[in-house]
């Protein structure tokens, strides 16, 4: 078996580490809520990658998290002004006027479901409370570079591009006079979206080794796994 890296889970020979210290220091406190499935079968995923790379963040591991002791302190503490990234009519944007003046100098506690799309309704089904919580979301629209998972529509993007555009987009929003930023707007997350493309170039060369022959594929009659993947490349320069 080849050698891992215990912090990011990746072999060791391509370990993303180097990429994602020291951890970006947003301001913001980001909290994942990581599906079982997600955190035994994925453990490479974009999760695991965020929480390494924004400092203060941390992933939080269940199914219902209404008896949870950590995220209902997280929740209760005053010092935070908690949200849950969920698409809405009501939901913040940083172009929405207000969020500054609501949040009122406490950390913008962004709570975000880390999971596969049907297992984030499951999570979603047991922890109906989070839905009360107020929303965040973008006033952009992104699309997701994650080209070897396939997402159920296209404006699906990951945790971590989640967490990146957020960063980006609250650095957008200006604030009042007298008031404390929600964001660090001296935070550089480009870090982040570095070590995602190194991952995604990782996963893709390795895919095309296996159809090469130069590695053992486990993939030989699906026809899904006989082409050559083709590498992007702004993931290339990464």
């Amino acid at each position: 078996m080849a050698e891992r890296c215990y912090d990011c889970f990746r072999p060791a020979t391509h370990c993303l580490c180097n990429l994602l210290k020291p951890a970006v220091d947003t301001g913001v406190k980001f909290i994942l809520l990581m599906h079982p499935k997600e955190a035994k079968h994925q453990r490479t995923g974009t999760g695991r990658i965020c929480r390494l790379g924004l400092k203060d963040s941390e992933i939080i591991v269940g199914l219902d998290f209404s008896q949870n002791k950590r995220f209902q302190e997280l929740l209760s503490d005053p010092q935070y002004y908690p949200v849950l990234m969920y698409p809405g009519d009501d939901a913040w944007t940083a172009k929405k006027e207000g969020l500054v003046q609501t949040v009122n100098g406490r950390t913008l506690l962004v709570i975000l479901i880390d999971a596969t799309w049907f297992c984030s309704r499951k999570i979603i089904e047991h922890n109906p409370d989070l839905l009360k919580l107020p929303k965040m979301s973008f006033y952009g629209e992104y699309r997701s570079i994650f080209t070897f998972k396939r997402e159920p529509k296209p404006e699906y993007i990951s945790t971590l591009e989640s967490c990146y555009y957020l960063v980006k987009e609250l650095q957008s929003l200006e604030t009042p006079a007298g008031l404390k930023p929600v964001v660090n707007q001296n935070a550089d997350p480009e870090p982040l979206m570095n070590a995602f493309k190194k991952m995604i170039a990782d996963q893709l060369q390795a895919e095309n080794e296996r159809i090469a022959g130069l590695r053992p594929n486990l993939y030989a009659h699906d026809w899904k796994y006989t082409k050559k993947k083709e590498i992007p490349t702004d993931v290339l320069e990464q």
